[in-house]
């Protein structure tokens, strides 16, 4: 199952892309909106209680989510930047510049798709 964590709201086209993905390939997934900033607590709870496999985290601006998400999880984590300030450049340089042991996969920008598909090569490796 892959989860998917959006920052806000305003994220949802990206979201809806990349649930398209998932659902033309029949996989199952979850949606949650959690801001990294706002509302740390419910993420860290979120994240420590999934029955997930692979998070999908989709922010823009400073992009702090799928780096939160990763430092809380083994599990692997796809970082998707949004384009909403700077082009979205803030955001992908955000998700690259991890530290290292806390890897984050991540996509182009407004890229939910490349996510998805990314997700599900990631759950055939684990059901080979």
């Amino acid at each position: 199952m892959i989860e998917i964590i959006a920052g806000s709201k305003s994220d949802e086209k990206i979201v809806n892309k990349t649930i398209k993905v998932l659902e033309d390939n029949k996989i199952s997934y979850e949606i949650n909106y959690i801001s990294a900033h706002r509302d740390h607590e419910k993420l860290v709870e979120r994240v420590k209680t999934s029955k997930a496999d692979v998070f999908i985290c989709i922010a823009g601006l400073s992009a702090a989510l799928p780096g939160i998400v990763a430092s809380l999880t083994e599990k692997p984590v796809i970082g998707v930047p949004v384009s909403a300030a700077l082009n979205g450049l803030d955001a992908l340089l955000s998700i690259v510049q991890m530290p290292k042991g806390i890897p984050v996969a991540t996509v182009g920008i407004d890229n939910g798709q490349n996510a998805a598909y990314l997700a599900i090569r990631i759950l055939g490796v684990k059901n080979e």
